[in-house]
């Protein structure tokens, strides 16, 4: 296993645990081979381990794992405070005690506000005393470095990279979502202002490996460096010196055992020319199917309405691509899980946007086509349930 610093100094390995996806059977966490495959991973040198609040069982699961087997000493845990789910400033301590409970353990290594999606949100949560709480946590040696997760545009993003003196924070960012979320531009404003970032969803929650269309499979067999397709989604990030550690959502032993061997044998800047091409052209043959020929780029930003244009068209192609499933979760991700509505439904007919932009594109219709098909009932409701918890 290799390892890159976090902003202690300490060593953290290229590959991190994702807990979100541990095995399950009927319905649980099957205990036995999670147990297997996390020891798998830490005697191989994997020493971070991601969970979440609101992950089904995952706090609990690898709380008693890492107990029973005495090792906890060995590997650095980060898991999410749900401020959606906050009012109080009596809420902080009650559900951070029942985290450590969970974890059977006395401190979190990494503490992140999970899903922050805007500086108003983050506000809010000051206005509750999150950053003297948090103060007092670090000084007591419970949390011992603060970072936030986020989808979103690059631009909140920077923005929100700004709003506090983060330890760290994690990103969705893979070769398809190179200029939309946070992308290559968050990746590196965040590492210019001294933060580690750690990605999430290298494989599109599994996309870039059993959803990749004939011809993209057909481009990475024929390429004379032989690599799996999940094998070059790692490779293309761990080429990146930005990158500091990747989150795999394991949970199968022959995942966990191939991706700590691709990460024991990587390093920045091993990418060739010709290997960069050859991403181009899968991305091409990806892209070959959606709706939009938007790459991400951001000319088209800020919308004076506050449309999240290409997180509007990433979630309209990803629908096309992928499924309805997943374009309207992230489409919910990007317009709706905030204090104020990035939707299609605002954009008001400008113009604006389409002097910007490179391709052309008539973003004004293509809006208007996204949000009839991203938009209807089941959209609208989780709109509805979302803002109670924003706007309370």
């Amino acid at each position: 296993m290799q390892y890159r610093p976090d902003r202690q100094g300490n060593p953290i390995s290229l590959l991190g645990f994702g807990c979100m996806r541990l095995p399950m059977t009927m319905g649980r966490i099957h205990m036995q081979e999670a147990e297997k495959q996390i020891m798998a991973a830490i005697e191989r040198g994997v020493n971070y381990f991601d969970t979440a609040y609101i992950y089904p069982g995952s706090e609990s699961a690898l709380g008693e794992i890492l107990e029973k087997n005495g090792v906890r000493d060995r590997v650095r845990i980060a898991t999410k405070l749900p401020h959606y789910l906050i009012r109080t400033r009596e809420g902080l301590d009650k559900l951070f005690s029942e985290e450590l409970r969970r974890l059977r353990t006395d401190h979190v290594d990494y503490y992140l506000m999970h899903m922050l999606t805007d500086v108003q949100t983050w506000e809010r949560l000051q206005e509750l005393g999150i950053t003297e709480w948090l103060e007092e946590k670090k000084r007591a040696g419970q949390i011992r470095q603060v970072g936030f997760s986020y989808h979103g545009s690059s631009d909140m993003f920077c923005r929100l990279v700004d709003a506090f003196d983060w330890d760290m924070c994690l990103i969705q960012y893979n070769y398809m979502d190179e200029h939309s979320q946070a992308g290559q531009k968050g990746l590196r404003y965040a590492h210019g202002k001294g933060l580690p970032v750690f990605i999430m969803e290298p494989l599109r929650g599994g996309k870039l490996v059993s959803h990749l269309p004939e011809e993209a499979r057909r481009i990475f067999s024929s390429h004379p460096v032989q690599h799996t397709p999940a094998q070059w989604a790692f490779r293309w990030l761990w080429n990146q010196s930005e990158v500091t550690c990747v989150l795999s959502g394991m949970n199968s032993m022959d995942m966990v055992l191939d991706n700590i061997e691709t990460a024991s044998s990587v390093s920045a800047g091993e990418l060739t020319e010709a290997d960069q091409s050859m991403l181009q052209r899968v991305i091409a043959a990806i892209n070959a199917r959606m709706k939009v020929g938007c790459t991400g780029c951001g000319y088209c930003m800020p919308c004076p309405k506050h449309v999240d244009i290409p997180g509007t068209f990433a979630a309209y192609n990803r629908r096309y691509a992928e499924g309805k499933f997943w374009g309207t979760v992230d489409y919910v991700i990007c317009t709706a899980l905030r204090k104020n509505s990035s939707a299609a439904s605002c954009c008001v007919g400008c113009g604006k946007c389409e002097q910007h932009c490179p391709q052309h594109i008539s973003i004004r219709k293509e809006l208007e086509n996204a949000r009839r098909e991203l938009e209807g009932p089941v959209y609208k409701t989780v709109r509805k349930v979302a803002e109670k918890f924003v706007h309370f």
